[in-house]
């Protein structure tokens, strides 16, 4: 527990790393040149089990006897210079576009990291829905776990439905309707 809140500082940074097997990662800023630890806990605490190297990240740090450690994460945003196809035959379509898509409450059916891809279901809805891994690295996300709560933004692919992002479930319970 943190007694002192006047002892945390906001920052805005970088995953420069993050391994969900050995529960921690690291995050860079441009302001500070030490490496700033990032552990699952915290990272779960927001809603995520991973996140993608690359991806931007505002946490709340505080200085330890072992160095600068992130103690809540505030907000995650997708690695710079991504962009998504809608369907196979679009242009890329802009954040604002992928945004502008209802997010749909589901749950992670399985992902395989190593396959590239994965299936998750809506409720209510019987069809599955294909995640690919570059939706999920855009999203912010390195890896899903079986049974993980997500909300999705999908199209309609030729191939059946898709997801073009994947939002944490408590992320997605924050965002304004």
């Amino acid at each position: 527990m943190i007694d002192d809140d006047k002892a945390l500082q906001t920052v805005h940074g970088r995953v420069k790393w993050f391994d969900p097997a050995k529960g921690f990662g690291f995050i860079v800023t441009e302001e500070s040149g030490a490496d700033i630890l990032l552990h699952a806990n915290v990272l779960r605490n927001y809603g995520q089990s991973s996140v993608a190297d690359g991806a931007g990240i505002s946490v709340k740090v505080q200085m330890t006897q072992r160095g600068v450690q992130a103690v809540e994460v505030l907000k995650i945003e997708p690695p710079v210079g991504t962009a998504f196809h809608l369907s196979e035959d679009s242009e890329l379509a802009t954040p604002e576009e992928i945004a502008a898509r209802p997010l749909e409450p589901g749950r992670v059916k399985w992902f395989d990291k190593g396959k590239g891809f994965g299936f998750a279901n809506v409720f209510g809805r019987s069809e599955d829905v294909f995640i690919h891994v570059e939706v999920l690295r855009m999203s912010g996300f390195a890896d899903l776990a079986a049974g993980e709560a997500v909300a999705l933004r999908i199209i309609e692919g030729k191939r059946g439905r898709m997801a073009v992002q994947v939002v944490s479930w408590e992320a997605a319970a924050r965002e304004p309707e």
